[in-house]
């Protein structure tokens, strides 16, 4: 019904309007009583089979919810509702900011892609940290990166206060280093920058009588050495994964109009599928299968997932395949997993 009747209205609307139309109408009708109930049985899988632990976290599911669908913490316990394991907020940087000028977020039907150029727009760590007060058991993770106008060579006090502030309120941190929309913020990927990073934020994490697992998120467009040194940086600094992949800025093999492809930003969607499943496969045979790795990148099917977790996935997130595919897909990939993982 999503493909055929709903999804063809939505995309009659402009992305980033759409979007926003849909959390103020899922925030309207999870106000009527015991409906989180009725959509949690709807899309919901509930079985022993399928719960994932991993950095000492046990996941009801493998299936999570990406960053930046709900940057600003405003529906995570709603979106749990659908049958994610966990959701992923953010990316939040210490101060809220605008991100970069609309129109910046383009649907590419003919490639089932999406390009957005967004750029951080978020409410601001605080605002954030209020909104997750109200978690009702969901396993978060929490997604920070630095504001815009932050100086390259102050970066690491930007993600060390987000960290530090949200710290009480998510499982997992992301540390996104990937996104093509803020200025130069790959650059934080090159070896030293990285390490540099990654030892601060860990020696603030060593700091707490509990540490929480800290991951990092890769853009998929890393060559083979720049991924070794990834590996290389990961296993000196001690974190405990990495999210494979972000968006990539590569504009091979598209079928939509000049005008969508040439649009500046970070394409995700089907086209992103068997890049990302690339590097997660080259890391996970490199690193012997030592670093956990939550797969992310055009899962449009259960066939996409179910390649990701042979790749070396443990978990995996969804973000244009749910725009794509609808609520259902989350059951459907869950279904699909566990009957992977009976035979195996």
């Amino acid at each position: 019904m999503y493909k055929k009747l709903i999804k063809p209205i939505l995309f009659c609307i402009d992305p980033e309007k759409i979007h926003d139309l849909i959390f103020f109408l899922t925030n309207l009708v999870f106000k009527i009583p015991f409906i989180s109930i009725i959509v949690s049985k709807l899309f919901s899988l509930k079985n022993s089979n399928l719960e994932t632990e991993l950095f000492g976290i046990k996941f009801p599911n493998p299936v999570g919810l990406a960053a930046g669908f709900d940057k600003n913490a405003k529906l995570f316990n709603e979106f749990s509702s659908f049958g994610f394991g966990f959701v992923e907020i953010g990316t939040v940087t210490p101060l809220s900011q605008d991100g970069n000028p609309k129109k910046r977020l383009f649907r590419l039907t003919n490639d089932d892609a999406i390009i957005n150029r967004l750029g951080f727009n978020n409410v601001g760590v605080d605002e954030v940290v209020d909104r997750l007060k109200s978690n009702k058991n969901v396993i978060i993770g929490g997604n920070i990166g630095k504001n815009k106008k932050t100086h390259m060579n102050e970066a690491n006090q930007d993600y060390l206060i987000c960290f530090e502030k949200l710290f009480p309120y998510v499982h997992y941190f992301a540390i996104n280093v990937s996104s093509p929309n803020t200025e130069n913020l790959r650059d934080l990927q090159h070896k030293e920058s990285l390490k540099n990073l990654l030892q601060s934020i860990q020696k603030k994490n060593q700091s707490y009588l509990s540490p929480k697992p800290v991951l990092l998120k890769i853009a998929p467009d890393l060559s083979k050495d720049e991924l070794l040194d990834i590996i290389e940086v990961v296993k000196e600094t001690s974190i405990d994964g990495i999210i494979a992949t972000n968006t990539t800025l590569s504009r091979d093999n598209l079928n939509s109009s000049y005008d969508l492809i040439n649009q500046k930003g970070g394409l995700s969607g089907k086209p992103l599928s068997d890049k990302s499943t690339a590097v997660i496969k080259f890391l996970h045979e490199k690193s012997n299968g030592s670093i956990p790795i939550i797969g992310v990148g055009g899962i449009m099917s259960p066939n996409d997932a179910i390649d990701k977790i042979k790749a070396g996935a443990s978990l995996i997130q969804l973000y244009s395949g749910f725009v794509y595919s609808g609520p259902s897909i989350v059951k459907k990939i869950n279904n699909a997993i566990l009957k992977y993982r009976m035979t195996q």
